[in-house]
């Protein structure tokens, strides 16, 4: 037994593999107290951490495919219904919601999930991750956004409309603020190259 009772710990490869997941690749851990729904239809490379109090849904005809050396903070939620992708070296800080289906808000439809879909009106569409995206704490990605590769999102921000490459952001509206640096490309060059060589 764990001597801290506070520490929940991970799931780690070998207990993860009896689950069902679509694929699964090595050296994935999942917090014990991630809440996750459709199993069958979620997809995860390898060195990926999923930490305490997330919850992904992927029911249905949804999915969720998650790249490699992809890291998922607390308190995340993705709702895959639609499908969500993250590309390799991708990042979700704290508390951030992405969303591949929601109501309509405009009052033109009935909403919430106690409701018949014939009554309601759906928004929903994939929601794409680029490789080397980061996305600050607390954004909301809302259906049928792609985030170009090395795009960063500042946090708190809402994002409903598809965004550059390279490029950051940050607000609600948001707005574009700068070029991002590709630095970070010839880093994981040396980080991929350090690994051959263990």
């Amino acid at each position: 037994m764990n001597a801290n009772p506070f520490e929940i710990g991970y799931y780690e490869d070998t207990e993860l593999k009896s689950l069902g997941f679509k694929s699964l690749g090595i050296n994935v851990k999942i917090a014990k107290n991630c809440l996750i729904v459709g199993i069958p239809n979620i997809s995860i490379g390898n060195n990926v951490i999923i930490d305490s109090f997330c919850s992904i849904i992927a029911p249905g005809d949804g999915y969720l495919n998650i790249g490699s050396y992809v890291h998922i903070a607390s308190y995340c939620h993705l709702l895959a219904s639609d499908g969500i992708d993250l590309m390799d070296f991708s990042g979700l800080s704290q508390g951030v919601k992405i969303y591949s289906k929601t109501d309509d808000y405009s009052g033109n439809s009935l909403t919430n999930p106690t409701i018949p879909n014939t009554y309601k009106t759906m928004k929903k569409g994939r929601v794409k991750l680029g490789k080397h995206t980061i996305i600050g704490a607390g954004c909301v990605i809302l259906p049928n956004v792609v985030i170009g590769e090395g795009t960063s999102v500042g946090a708190l921000s809402l994002v409903g409309s598809n965004l550059d490459s390279w490029t950051i952001y940050f607000g609600n509206p948001l707005k574009k603020l700068a070029r991002r640096s590709k630095k970070l490309l010839e880093k994981k060059q040396e980080f991929l190259d350090q690994l051959k060589h263990k």
